[in-house]
C-alpha cells in the first residue's frame, strides 16, 4: 500500500479536521502518499481529489466543520454511480480509504470493501448515534453548545420566571437532548424514544412552580417534537410566559473540544494502521477508554439506544 483517500461525509461535526490532520500526518510519518476526496461520495464518483500531506492540514485541528466538505450522494447508491467511484479509486491508484461520517458513510464503505477495497471508517456524528462506539466525533461539542445556550436561557428564564423549551438536534435519537439536559439541570426532556404526555408534561411545570421553583428548562429533541408547537400548547394549558428557542445547525459548527480533537487524533491516526496492518472493513471505535476495531457489517446492521437509566436520572435530579 503506497498511496490512501480519506474523505468526510454525511453532516458535519467538529473534530472531524482533527480526524483529518491524524490521517494525513500519520500516513506520511509512514510513508504513504495521502489524497482528499472533497465532498464526499460524490466527490468520489466526479474524480474531485486533492493532494495533502503534512502541511496541507497544519492549522485545521481546532477548525469545526470539515475542509474537504461533505455531502449526501443518491447517484452513490445507484449501480453506476457505484461503478464510477470504483473506477475513480482505481485510475487514482488509491490502495486504502479512509472514511469518516456516520450510518450513510458507512453503508457505502461497507459496499467498496465488498468491492475489494481497502476501508476503515471513522465514526463522526454529533448525534452519537452510532452503534459499536460510546462515542463519535462532534457529540461532545454539540453538548456543550447546547449547553452553552441552557445556561445562558437560564438566567433570563429565572429573571422573567419564563418556561423556556430549548429544541436541539436529534431527529431519530435524544442523545443530545439527554446529555445537555442532564448536564444543564433541565426540569424536563423530551427524546424520540420516549413518549411523552402534554397534559403530563404541563402538570409537570405547573408543579414545580408550586414548589417555589420560578421558571423551567424543558430540552427537546427535534424528532421529539417541535417546539414551537409545544411552546404554544405549554403557553395555552398551564398560563405561564412560555419561549422557545431553536438551536438548529449552531450545534455543527464552532471549536472542537479537547475531548473531541483528542478522539478524533486517536481514531485517525489508529484508521492508518488498520489499512497497514488489517484488517479492514472495520470502524475505529472508543470503547472502554480506548480504540478498538468494530466490523462495519456490524456497525450498518444495529441501532444504538439511549440510556434509559440516564433519562430516569435526569427526571430525579429535577424535582
Amino acid at each position: 500500500m503506497t498511496r490512501i483517500g480519506v474523505l468526510t461525509g454525511g453532516g458535519d461535526a467538529p473534530g472531524m479536521n482533527a480526524a483529518i490532520r491524524a490521517v494525513v500526518r500519520k500516513a506520511v510519518f509512514d510513508g504513504l502518499s495521502v489524497v482528499g476526496v472533497q465532498r464526499g461520495y460524490a466527490g468520489l464518483i466526479e474524480g474531485d481529489f486533492r493532494p495533502l500531506d503534512q502541511r496541507s492540514v497544519a492549522d485545521i485541528i481546532h477548525r469545526g466543520g470539515t475542509i474537504l466538505q461533505t455531502a449526501r450522494s443518491e447517484e452513490f447508491r445507484t449501480p453506476e454511480g457505484f461503478a464510477a467511484a470504483c473506477s475513480r479509486l482505481r485510475e487514482a491508484g488509491i490502495d486504502g480509504l479512509v472514511a469518516i461520517g456516520g450510518g450513510g458513510t458507512f453503508r457505502g464503505a461497507l459496499a467498496l470493501a465488498g468491492a475489494g477495497f481497502a476501508v476503515v471508517g471513522v465514526p463522526g456524528s454529533i448525534d452519537n448515534d452510532i452503534p459499536g462506539t460510546e462515542y463519535s466525533i462532534g457529540f461532545d461539542t454539540a453538548v456543550d453548545t447546547a449547553l452553552d445556550a441552557i445556561e445562558r436561557l437560564r438566567d433570563t428564564a429565572f429573571a422573567h420566571s419564563r418556561v423556556f423549551l430549548v429544541e436541539v438536534m436529534g431527529r431519530d435519537t435524544g442523545f443530545i437532548a439527554l446529555a445537555a439536559a442532564l448536564a444543564g439541570g433541565a426540569e424536563f426532556v423530551l427524546v424520540p424514544e420516549i413518549a411523552f404526555d402534554l397534559g403530563a408534561l404541563c402538570e409537570g411545570i405547573k408543579t414545580s412552580y408550586t414548589r417555589g421553583k420560578r421558571h423551567s428548562i424543558v430540552v427537546v429533541a427535534e424528532g421529539a417534537a417541535s417546539a414551537m408547537e409545544l411552546g404554544q400548547k405549554v403557553r395555552e394549558a398551564t398560563g405561564l410566559d412560555t419561549r422557545v428557542t431553536v438551536l438548529g445547525h449552531v450545534q455543527r459548527g464552532g471549536r472542537p473540544t479537547g475531548f473531541d480533537r483528542t478522539l478524533a487524533s486517536l481514531m485517525g491516526a489508529a484508521a492508518v494502521d488498520h489499512l497497514l496492518q488489517g484488517p479492514t472493513g472495520q470502524m475505529m471505535a472508543w470503547r472502554c477508554g480506548r480504540v478498538a476495531p468494530v466490523p462495519l457489517a456490524e456497525v450498518v446492521a444495529q441501532r444504538k439506544e439511549i440510556d434509559r437509566t440516564l433519562y430516569d436520572l435526569a427526571r430525579i435530579l429535577a424535582i
